[in-house]
């Protein structure tokens, strides 16, 4: 009883790490404006976003001078009228890294007056991830009747702790 408990703690663990390494492998971090542009009043950010897909787990990074501009993410309505009053979040750091968590439209602006008038806005559309293997696998039940999750960011600690708790049987 003892050696198929931990033959299936195990195959547990070996199944998050696997579902946990196929997530991070398809994100995919992107700077935006790059390679021929950075976060200013130059590059065509509409032309950028139009050669790429933004999915769930993707991060985007604006880099920028800090003394020149800023990140705020803003709703559809200040998108539209390149206000900031009511933002969602604001970064001043010259080098923000965003992550795309979920599906759906996201909004950012530089708020310095003018700056988005000038064209220093983008949309971004985080789309469904249509590919199979970065689909997340149902959960799976461990012999104590303990749900484990397929993937997510706690699940290489999931892993970590049960092959851990071997130890100590």
């Amino acid at each position: 009883m003892e050696i198929r408990r931990r033959a299936l703690v195990i195959a547990v663990a070996v199944a998050v790490v696997a579902s946990v390494a196929r997530v991070a492998a398809a994100a995919t971090s992107y700077t935006v404006g790059a390679p021929d542009g950075l976060w200013d009043m130059q590059t065509d950010y509409a032309e950028w976003v139009a050669a790429r897909t933004f999915h769930p787990g993707d991060n985007i990074t604006f880099t920028y001078s800090r003394e020149l501009h800023d990140v705020v993410e803003v709703g559809k309505a200040g998108y539209d009228a390149c206000s900031s009053a009511n933002n969602v979040s604001a970064f001043r750091s010259g080098n923000d890294v965003i992550s795309l968590t979920a599906l759906g439209m996201r909004y950012f602006l530089c708020g310095l007056t003018g700056h988005c008038d000038s064209g220093m806005k983008i949309r971004i559309d985080v789309a469904a991830t249509t590919a199979g293997p970065t689909a997340a696998p149902p959960p799976t039940t461990s012999a104590a009747g303990n749900t484990v999750a397929g993937a997510g960011r706690g699940a290489l600690l999931v892993a970590q702790a049960l092959v851990g708790s071997m130890a100590f049987w």
